[in-house]
């Protein structure tokens, strides 16, 4: 029952819908690759669910239509990393965190309107070359994950130095607590590097023909590496969700 209340409470926002139907189209674009490629007698229903697949993508185009603003205000508040920081204290300080991070929030700010001309060009409504602003939305989404990429590395690397340092920078913190938050942090840029990868791989696949292993990978692979990119994120969200509401329970205890 908790976790039937957990789910509706996660699809009453626009970004729990979104990893939901991220994950529902990517799991269908993976068993209808595989039933496609191995089990002539399912294709039928592959070639279904793959048409299912197809649509749950187009249904997240259509809807990142209105994501501009929030984008935009998000770039904004950040600024140049002086104000706002996506890491713990520990690193706010550190220039190329700061550095990889507008550059990622620049990226994610082009991919937007260039997806938007892409789908306006799919659909008939501006004569301009589809094929064109999909490859560089594209190029900007992967710009945008190589640059997360290289700065969950940085800071697993400076998190891990600190680890095995004998004495760690959290003065106000009990030793155990020290060695917790660190490992947690450690395990959260894990989970983004991997998911960050594995996103890279399939936005490579969808350059043009030519760029590395663009277009090379059967529907199958291209569905389980989104479907370990959502799961992870997935996974992210609900642990950020429970370590929040712990926090608002310690803090109404105290």
């Amino acid at each position: 029952m908790a976790s039937l209340k957990g789910l509706a409470s996660a699809l009453e926002s626009y970004r729990g819908r979104d990893r939901l139907i991220r994950t529902l189209g990517y799991c269908c674009q993976l068993v209808g690759g595989v039933l496609v490629e191995q089990c002539p007698a399912k294709s039928d229903v592959g070639m279904r669910l793959l048409v299912l697949s197809a649509q749950l993508s187009h249904c997240r185009t259509v809807l990142r239509l209105f994501d501009d603003l929030a984008m935009f205000a998000y770039t904004k508040q950040y600024g140049l990393g002086t104000k706002m920081s996506l890491l713990p204290p520990l690193q706010e300080e550190d220039c190329f965190v700061r550095c990889v991070s507008i550059l990622g929030n620049l990226a994610d700010q082009l991919f937007y309107p260039c997806e938007h001309v892409a789908w306006a060009a799919d659909a008939k409504i501006l004569h301009v070359d589809a094929a064109r602003w999909w490859a560089l939305s594209t190029a900007f989404w992967g710009l945008s994950l190589l640059l997360g990429i290289a700065r969950s590395l940085w800071v697993i690397l400076k998190l891990s130095r600190r680890l095995r340092s004998p004495t760690v920078a959290f003065p106000r913190q009990p030793p155990c607590s020290k060695w917790r938050t660190l490992e947690a942090q450690i395990w959260s840029e894990t989970l983004t590097l991997l998911s960050n990868l594995a996103d890279l791989a399939n936005a490579v696949h969808w350059l043009p023909p030519g760029v590395l292993w663009a277009g090379c990978f059967p529907p199958w692979l291209v569905g389980l590496l989104g479907t370990v990119s959502s799961i992870l994120s997935v996974y992210q969200a609900v642990r950020a969700r429970d370590n929040q509401a712990d926090h608002q329970a310690d803090t109404a205890s105290s």
